[in-house]
């Protein structure tokens, strides 16, 4: 039986498809090392879980595989140097070719999953910066920039790092980088004499990097940011991470015209104390979802700004691996044989390495 639908069969699937008003909710628990994900649907009155979803795969090397990001339902998973695409709406996974930039041999990788509107693409990128150790001639430290295409089927070594600003530095919390707009978003600073804040585009179309200034109080050096999209605005979830202080704000920006530096506006701040220790974004009804404090262990929670009530939504695991988004069913994947490992191009400009 071919893996393949004819046209007009996938036209009268994709006249059927719904679109839900739901999140998707990622999340692990230590004892034993399980990773979840579910469906639920959140609106101004109710929050009630939908669906468990099942990974098709497994891991082959950690005990659960990393969240690299999703974009409309479609969910890119990685483990060591093992990438996994995965649509749970069709019950679909492709395991992509090994990348061509071995990390091991080079510095730090810094992985990321956009869409890009323009070619109706989408795109997993690896940003490798190079180690300090492993550049012995000390010069300055090289960028290599390769993508996975969906529509290609393979990875490219592109000519991109030569856009990378120098003196940039990731935040160091691995987080999901938020896509919008045809780009991927990284919280970064530039080293100097003064820490300054910024969010590092990575355009998936012209593949060129930019810097998005943000304001100098938005988060300091050592801040657990995260980079997410509520509303269709690109956010930024500033933490910090001091131990054993409580009562440490975690403040939203929120950028409300996207690339206008002046439209960067603080939401919020939410006092970390001994019950709340992260948050994860917005409700629809403008609470906010947050990780709680129980017992013994951490649950999604919801938090009332205004009256600081703390409502427990029944879903435990480990606070840093919480991670919230929105969710719509696709047929991404639909025309893939199930489980397989697309095919290995390599470019005449760039060759693996």
């Amino acid at each position: 039986m071919s893996d393949y639908l004819p046209d007009e069969v996938l036209l009268e699937i994709l006249q059927r498809l719904s679109v839900k008003s739901v999140i998707q909710l990622r999340y692990r628990i230590d004892r034993p090392y399980v990773e979840h994900y579910k469906l639920i649907h959140d609106d101004n009155v109710s929050f009630d879980q939908i669906q468990q979803l099942e990974i098709p795969v497994k891991c082959l090397h950690i005990n659960h595989f990393i969240l690299i990001g999703s974009i409309n339902g479609l969910f890119s998973l990685y483990e060591l140097d093992r990438f996994i695409l995965w649509n749970p709406s069709i019950g679909k996974s492709i395991t992509l070719p090994k990348p061509c930039i071995k990390t091991h041999d080079f510095g730090i990788c810094y992985p990321a999953f956009g869409f890009d509107p323009r070619t109706n693409d989408y795109k997993v990128v690896r940003i490798v910066v190079q180690c300090v150790l492993k550049n012995m001639y000390g010069g300055p430290k090289q960028t290599l920039v390769e993508i996975y295409s969906l529509n290609e089927g393979s990875w490219r070594i592109t000519s991109a790092g030569a856009s990378y600003p120098l003196g940039i530095s990731f935040n160091h919390w691995r987080r999901p980088a938020a896509s919008l707009n045809g780009a991927v978003h990284f919280a970064a600073n530039v080293k100097g004499s003064a820490f300054s804040p910024l969010v590092l585009s990575f355009d998936l179309g012209d593949e060129v990097f930019r810097m998005i200034p943000v304001p100098d109080s938005t988060f300091k050096e050592d801040d657990d940011v995260h980079t997410t999209v509520i509303g269709g605005s690109l956010t930024l979830l500033c933490h910090d991470p001091a131990m054993h202080t409580f009562n440490k704000p975690c403040s939203i920006w929120m950028m409300k015209e996207y690339g206008i530096v002046d439209s960067w506006t603080k939401l919020c701040a939410v006092d970390l104390n001994r019950e709340i220790i992260r948050v994860l974004g917005l409700r629809k009804n403008g609470h906010i979802f947050v990780v709680a404090k129980l017992r013994c262990d951490w649950e999604l929670s919801s938090y009332d700004l205004e009256s600081q009530q703390v409502k427990k939504l029944g879903i435990c695991g480990n606070p840093y691996f919480f991670h919230v988004d929105d969710y719509m069913e696709n047929l991404v994947l639909l025309d893939k044989p199930n489980d397989a490992v697309s095919k290995r191009r390599v470019t005449r400009k760039k060759k693996c390495m």
